[in-house]
């Protein structure tokens, strides 16, 4: 069985058996790794990556708003920076999800962890959570917070042809990263590469 792409690109199909809840599960942390916050410190963050359980698996979004202090108007998963009374880090990927999407934790599966993402310029070592949602899942969203919600098919986002290669100049160093488009959204930095590492574990790159 393979999954078709709706949008009319003309990929390659990827394998169903690859996007099965019990594939993903098999092939992601079962622990969170040890973070290494090192000196000077990084602050600990923590995304929740929202796979939608329908029978085309899709991947969900959010863009934020363009007036918030960090990564403003940018495409990411639901999470944020850890607060004092947060027990754990899946704790912190769970209350962010709440706060800027309506979801209570209890409606999320998860599954397990990818590798932390290091942001460079924010200073953010962030956890991501990846967890199931089954589909008729009802959303309030933060408009302080969230501009729009959005899902991309996972064989869409996963399939390494769609991973494209950027690069920019940043305090005079050139640095790079991915990029996926998908329609009118660009995903790129920190959210394009937790996907990437989600597509070389289930090993599609």
């Amino acid at each position: 069985m393979t999954i078709e792409y709706r949008d009319g690109t003309g990929s390659k199909p990827l394998l169903a058996s690859k996007l099965s809840r019990q594939r993903i599960r098999a092939v992601l942390r079962h622990a969170p790794p040890a973070m290494n916050l090192r000196d000077p410190p990084l602050r600990p963050a923590a995304v929740l990556m929202p796979i939608v359980d329908r029978e085309e698996p899709t991947l969900l979004f959010t863009r934020r708003t363009e007036h918030l202090p960090s990564h403003a108007g940018q495409v990411c998963f639901p999470g944020g920076r850890r607060h004092g009374d947060d027990e754990t880090l899946i704790q912190t990927a769970l209350r962010e999800m709440q706060e800027e999407i309506g979801l209570a934790p209890e409606s999320v599966e998860v599954a397990g962890f990818l590798d932390c993402y290091e942001t460079l310029n924010t200073g953010f070592l962030i956890l991501p959570v990846v967890g199931f949602l089954s589909d008729g899942f009802q959303l309030s969203v933060n408009p302080h917070e969230v501009a729009e919600i959005f899902e991309a098919p996972l064989a869409f986002v996963l399939d390494p042809k769609n991973h494209m290669h950027k690069f920019a100049e940043r305090g005079g160093v050139m640095r790079e990263f991915y990029a996926i488009q998908y329609r009118d959204h660009t995903i790129w930095g920190a959210t394009a590469a937790m996907i990437v590492n989600l597509s070389e574990r289930l090993g599609f790159a």
